[in-house]
């Protein structure tokens, strides 16, 4: 890091959460300091440079917390280090482009980062997009007819579940209960096209019944729906689902169901970390992921060897035939290890889980502290205690991942902690992590996982053989089974499962690839308008182009110079607002070229008395914020249409087609268009808007109230500033160099329509 702050271009670490920024850039902001390099820190909700002369008003017991002093975003970013979380170095990437001025811009250009438990970030998160969105105008109400709709339907009677995919599917028995609660029509489908919204709402209903379980997916908190992190049990605050599945989990709970949104601004972590010059990460379990670093971020991975030998236990699993003899053999092993005084750390994959556990071990009265997405403020102080005698710790998942749990006394000589693993995870990593609690720096350790046949994984891939197994040696539930055949096919599934996930997010990448490809124009185009980068000169280039694409669709047959005179006023109309006085005759005679140059000349002539009349400085004003209204509105339409022709694109296997080479074939089509597009919008507008400076508020005078006797608001005085005037806001400015910038109203006067 500090080589290449060196630099001067500016160096992101990037860690899961908004803890760890904070206590890593405290941690190690000292060395950076004395070292000349300043050090700032993004969270979520606060910004700030360490400065080790502030103290924080509200000082922490932790120290490394006390010296961040509160600056700007744009002010954190550059300094020379920046600790962050992925979501917030993203977020603020598409925030960035959608600002309206160059000094909204918080980022500068993304060189360098370092990614903390790069694994977690890379590869568990690559499948979650980055959305930025704004509300649409559809109905809530539907959302709540289709939860009750979705209680009315059986299980294998009306719809089908396909755990391995996520998947739910309508029996016919399925549609004909729908189309029945529905009251659709006889000789009608629910699949016909003008119901094909409605099964929309349906799709969304079961999975958000089937597939999504409170207190594992998401908790409800305050009447609100919180998503939980499948991979550290964290609350993801701020986050939902897309595509209406956040709202049907709203209706199922029988909370608010805020309005569904449309994206405004969207990309993977997978695009936006390949965008930084030079891109590493630190993780303890990334060798097993070799081939995914390589063949999509193009990164090796070395292995680099522990500074102390490894001297930690892992004992073969037990698996059991239920998941309540699981947990009592759960218990049982707690209560030996918490006899000896060893301290204990049980990691579970949900929410309810851990909370099942708490209440056994409640019944048998062991002391212990619950570590999940309900008691994220606690998670640094339950951690730091987890490695003292005879502690017990149930945590969510990896819930404290990247913290050391640093063993109390005479811990060490009893055999040190105690991890135990409640069900196999997806991906082989995630186990390993959770065993790498235990045994760190040359400590003493041991692990042992403890699974069951209704375990997710097992219950996908393989239970019923094991299951055959168990019942042909007559074993009773309470006894556990440990064979190598066992353990054999554990490991078969998941490695199923992680090549199954690996193919999805190359997949992603794949067809991101090409949204990425837009995105790139895109945004460097909007950077160049918001620069004010050529706005004049690119602005009369799309209208000299409209004009040749308004004589070339009124050409009949150019060999004998025959042309529809009329359609081609209607279009110049069409352009300026009116036909500029010209008759079809002023138009006769011309060939295709002249009628080019002569038009255009006509159009470039109210350009200019346009720019007279408003100021050179509130054309480009004008300009700018019309080639940004247009470039947003339509790039959010085109982020829409490629979406929808992402989940339907699947069918061109059965044409034979490669879905993949028919989406980017179309997708090059939809983004010429979109450019065409925006041309037409742009030219269309810009002779049509009237430019309206807002009036500043008055400046206070001290000492005088706010307020009118009778409850009315207090009458002033309106009054017309002048470009070159002083700003009433008491800047010192004048109001074209301050308030005016800030308060132009683009207002429509004509409302274009497409060619």
């Amino acid at each position: 890091l500090y080589l290449n702050a060196l630099e001067g271009r500016g160096c992101h670490l990037v860690t899961p959460n908004d803890y760890l920024s904070r206590v890593g850039g405290g941690w190690m902001g000292p060395i950076y300091h004395f070292l000349g390099v300043s050090v700032g820190v993004i969270t979520h909700e606060f910004a700030g440079i360490y400065d080790p002369s502030y103290m924080d008003p509200n000082p922490s017991p932790d120290d490394r917390l006390n010296h961040w002093r509160p600056v700007s975003r744009r002010e954190a970013y550059l300094a020379d280090i920046t600790y962050g979380t992925n979501n917030e170095f993203g977020f603020d990437y598409l925030r960035d482009n959608l600002v309206y001025r160059p000094e909204d811009f918080v980022q500068r250009e993304l060189n360098y980062a370092i990614v903390d438990e790069v694994d977690n970030i890379l590869i568990d998160e690559a499948r979650t997009p980055l959305i930025i969105s704004g509300p649409a105008q559809e109905t809530v109400d539907r959302y709540y007819q289709f939860a009750q709709i979705a209680r009315q339907l059986r299980k294998d009677v009306h719809y089908t579940v396909d755990l391995k995919h996520r998947n739910v599917t309508l029996t016919e028995a399925g549609i004909d209960r729908v189309e029945r609660l529905l009251g659709i029509p006889e000789g009608q489908s629910l699949y016909d096209d003008r119901y094909s919204e409605l099964v929309h709402y349906l799709e969304q209903a079961l999975k958000a019944k089937e597939l999504f379980h409170r207190d594992k997916d998401y908790i409800v908190r305050d009447g609100e729906v919180i998503i939980v992190d499948e991979f550290t049990g964290r609350q993801m605050l701020g986050r939902r689902y897309s595509e209406g599945l956040h709202q049907a989990i709203e209706a199922k709970e029988g909370v608010r169901v805020q309005r569904e949104t449309v994206t405004q601004a969207t990309i993977t972590f997978q695009n936006y970390f390949r965008m930084y010059k030079k891109l590493a990460g630190m993780t303890g379990t990334a060798a097993t992921e070799a081939e995914e670093f390589a063949t999509i971020y193009n990164l090796d991975v070395v292995v680099i060897p522990t500074h102390k030998p490894m001297i930690r236990i892992d004992y073969p699993d037990q698996v059991y035939r239920t998941e309540e003899a699981k947990f009592r053999a759960v218990v049982r092993e707690i209560k030996e290890m918490h006899a000896i005084g060893r301290p204990v750390l049980v990691g579970t994959t949900s929410i309810e889980k851990s909370e099942y556990l708490s209440m056994l071990l409640k019944r048998e009265g062991i002391p212990h502290e619950v570590l999940n997405a309900k008691h994220h403020e606690r998670e640094a102080l339950i951690i730091a205690k987890a490695g003292q005698p005879g502690a017990v710790t149930i945590a969510t998942n990896m819930a404290g991942r990247g913290t050391d749990i640093v063993l109390g006394p005479g811990v060490a000589e009893k055999g040190g902690l105690h991890v135990i693993g409640t069900e196999r995870h997806e991906a082989r990593r995630i186990d390993n992590q959770l065993r790498g609690r235990a045994g760190r720096q040359g400590d003493p350790g041991s692990s042992r996982f403890f699974l069951s046949l209704e375990d997710e994984l097992l219950r996908r891939f393989g239970s019923d053989r094991i299951t055959g197994i168990m019942d042909r040696l007559g074993m009773e539930d309470d006894t556990p089974i440990e064979h190598p055949l066992i353990t054999k096919t554990i490991e078969s599934a998941q490695t199923k499962v992680e090549g199954y996930n690996f193919d999805l997010r190359k997949h992603l990448v794949e067809y991101d690839d090409v949204v990425n490809k837009h995105r790139e124009v895109i945004y460097a185009e909007r950077r160049k308008i918001i620069r004010g980068e050529n706005l004049r000169e690119n602005v009369l280039e799309m209208v000299r182009r409209q004009i040749e694409h308004i004589v070339e669709s009124s050409t009949e047959s150019e060999r004998f110079g025959e042309f529809d005179y009329e359609e081609m006023l209607r279009g110049f109309a069409g352009l300026l607002g009116d036909t500029d006085g010209l008759t079809p005759r002023d138009l006769e005679g011309r060939a295709k070229p002249e009628l080019i140059e002569f038009l255009y000349g006509r159009a470039l002539a109210r350009y200019e008395k346009r720019e007279r009349e408003m100021g050179e400085e509130t054309m480009r004003t004008l300009e700018r914020l019309v080639m940004l209204r247009v470039l947003d509105q339509l790039w959010i339409e085109h982020l829409t249409e490629m979406d929808h022709m992402r989940h339907g694109i699947g069918l061109q296997a059965y044409g034979q087609r490669d879905p993949l080479v028919a989406y980017k074939t179309e997708g090059y089509r939809m983004f010429q268009q979109l450019l065409q597009n925006i041309e037409y919008d742009v030219t269309h507008m810009i002779y049509k808007v009237q430019i309206q400076p807002a009036l500043a508020r008055p400046v206070m005078q001290p000492g005088v109230e706010n307020r009118a006797g009778d409850g009315a608001a207090p009458a002033r005085k309106k009054q017309k500033v002048g470009r070159n005037d002083p700003c009433p806001c008491g800047s010192g400015k004048k109001y074209k160099h301050c308030c005016m910038q800030k308060q132009i109203r683009v207002r429509m006067t004509a409302s274009p329509g497409k060619q």
